[in-house]
């Protein structure tokens, strides 16, 4: 395998700067659905425990509990059975949730997963150089 040393500069940048790049437009794409979606994800999860302890707050609170509940809400969408095991998610409330809000949740979580993979990537590529 070839050192991280004798690859293109430009393809070098690419990959050590890409995670850095894809976790802000990750950022900017939760801060995007916590401002437009998050009455609508309140609507849809109305039943459930965690919407019904924090529901009044969600989407008020600054800047910083934005992100955490959006990674919340989607945590709670895309692994459900973890959640209902919890008592977070009421199993009704998965089921009737909306496909619109499930499509822009699941693109969410792709690019988070796709951060956490590529940065472990990068670091095993710089470990081993």
């Amino acid at each position: 395998m070839n050192s991280i040393d004798t690859w293109s500069p430009w393809i070098a940048i690419i990959v050590a700067g890409g995670p850095g790049l894809l976790a802000v437009m990750n950022l900017a794409f939760s801060l995007y659905l916590s401002n437009r979606y998050m009455e609508a994800l309140k609507e849809a999860l109305k039943n459930s425990r965690y919407i019904y302890l924090w529901g009044f707050g969600l989407g008020r609170k600054g800047l910083i509990w934005a992100l955490l509940d959006m990674a919340k809400i989607t945590g709670m969408i895309m692994m459900p059975k973890t959640h209902i095991r919890i008592g977070d998610l009421d199993p009704i409330d998965y089921k009737q949730f909306p496909v619109y809000l499930k499509c822009l949740l699941k693109v969410n979580f792709i690019m988070m997963i796709a951060v956490g993979v590529w940065l472990v990537v990068l670091f095993f590529l710089l470990r081993f150089r």
